[in-house]
């Protein structure tokens, strides 16, 4: 695999105080690294810029799924070929990443799947069981966690799975379209380290991907 067109995007928002770490490592296994910040008000540019990453920002906050479209987007005008997208908090550890590379020689899109530990809090376990026993019926793809944000995919698959939801929902309307079009995938298992308990989709954002989910259905996505 070609290392210059594979790119790694990072929605971020305010976090000063993991992004530096995440920077570091991912350096490590990938050259191009595009950071999109979504509208922070902390000093979350300052530390991008000590390091060897592409900066861009949202002036006001839009939502994960928006900051993965601007980035993804750019990605593909600077000649990417292969994306990988990762959360900036830390909980993704950029050291899986070969992983990922490896899966992507012979598939489109791959998904990573949280291995079960007690550390994850039981609504989030609770939520994403529903989630994804929903997202097999509906649309047929058999995952083990259709809420894990580190996942990577080609351009071509790309074109054909860029979600419109700016929120969290992406997650799940990838999916979505991803069944659609019948896109070849493939899965990793990976880690997920937890600072922060309450962070990320919450039950009401469960409630709306599930009702996201049954809307794409009915009109076709």
């Amino acid at each position: 695999m070609n290392k210059n067109d594979l790119f790694v995007v990072i929605p971020a928002h305010n976090e000063e105080k993991n992004i530096g770490k995440v920077l570091e490592e991912v350096t490590k296994y990938v050259k191009s690294i595009i950071v999109v910040d979504d509208g922070s008000q902390d000093q979350t540019k300052k530390e991008v810029l000590k390091h060897n990453a592409t900066y861009l920002r949202h002036v006001t906050n839009l939502g994960k799924g928006a900051a993965l479209k601007t980035g993804c987007d750019y990605a593909l005008r600077c000649g990417a070929n292969k994306i990988i997208v990762m959360d900036s908090d830390g909980q993704h550890e950029p050291k899986l990443i070969p992983r990922f590379i490896t899966k992507l020689e012979t598939v489109d899109l791959v998904f990573g799947y949280r291995i079960p530990s007690k550390n994850m809090p039981f609504v989030f376990r609770a939520g994403n069981f529903a989630i994804d026993k929903i997202t097999q019926i509906l649309y047929g793809i058999k995952l083990r966690d259709t809420q894990s944000g580190f996942r990577a995919f080609t351009a071509n698959a790309y074109k054909k799975i860029r979600w419109q939801a700016n929120d969290y929902s992406m997650e799940s309307e990838m999916i979505a379209r991803a069944g659609k079009n019948q896109i070849s995938y493939n899965e990793v298992p990976i880690t997920t380290i937890y600072g922060d308990r309450y962070k990320g989709t919450t039950i009401l954002d469960g409630i709306k991907i599930v009702l996201n989910l049954i809307k794409w259905k009915i009109f076709n996505l």
